[in-house]
């Protein structure tokens, strides 16, 4: 556990994952890379969140010794092989659904074939699933979600609230830590209250560690972040 210059505790560890959204795991792909939507499935414990810190999250080495994890190792494999970003994941799979939002960007795949997996939705709660070529920016055929009313209701209603856009979202966690947004997902805040949050991932690439925050989707509040070292 650290603190940094202005007292805000930080703690390390590996995290369990953004929260996710119901929808957003329908369409993740087993092995990931990176964390995001298909780990937070797993058994393991969510960790203890820190508030927002004041300043960017300075680096850390990796370890002592400066070696890297196998986590570490995979972002550093990964993350320079994609050409294409997060904001622009998100341009063309909206491209490929007219009228629709963005709600949630996941960067995976391998070295050799980087995608995005990118989830759009119109007004009304139906969401699409499109898988964005990371080097080409080509964007795969959309693939409708979940047709469960319920389901539609509450995503329709998660959009009426949002105010801030991915794409604030992801420069309010990149003013805090500066890195590559990695992982992006509009949902419900953890502490509740009916709060929608998005959660963003940043690796840092000095040290290729993450570093997830939760951001108010009305107001661009940092609700709380995690630094990943493990």
């Amino acid at each position: 556990m650290d603190t940094n210059r202005s007292g805000v505790v930080i703690r390390r560890g590996r995290p369990a994952g953004p929260r996710t959204i119901g929808l957003v795991c329908a369409v993740a792909a087993a092995g990931a890379l990176l964390s995001g939507c298909g780990s937070s499935g797993s058994d393991t414990a969510s960790p203890q969140k820190s508030a927002a810190p004041s300043r960017a999250v300075p680096a850390t080495a990796a370890s002592p010794s400066g070696s890297l994890n196998a986590d570490q190792a995979q972002r550093k494999a990964l993350v320079p092989k994609a050409k294409v970003d997060y904001g622009q994941a998100l341009k063309a799979a909206i491209a490929a659904v007219p009228s629709s939002e963005a709600i949630a960007a996941e960067l995976k795949g391998t070295p050799s074939s980087p995608y995005w997996d990118t989830v759009v939705a119109t007004t009304d709660g139906t969401a699409y699933a499109v898988r964005v070529d990371a080097v080409s920016g080509k964007a795969q055929k959309p693939q409708p979600q979940s047709d469960d009313p319920d389901d539609k209701q509450e995503l329709a209603a998660r959009l009426g609230k949002a105010t801030v856009t991915a794409q604030q979202a992801a420069e309010t966690a990149t003013e805090k830590t500066k890195g590559t947004v990695t992982t992006i997902e509009l949902g419900d805040a953890d502490h509740g209250n009916d709060t929608v949050a998005w959660t963003v991932g940043v690796v840092t690439t000095d040290d290729w560690n993450e570093t997830t925050y939760e951001i108010d989707a009305t107001n661009r509040k940092v609700l709380w972040m995690h630094v990943d070292q493990d």
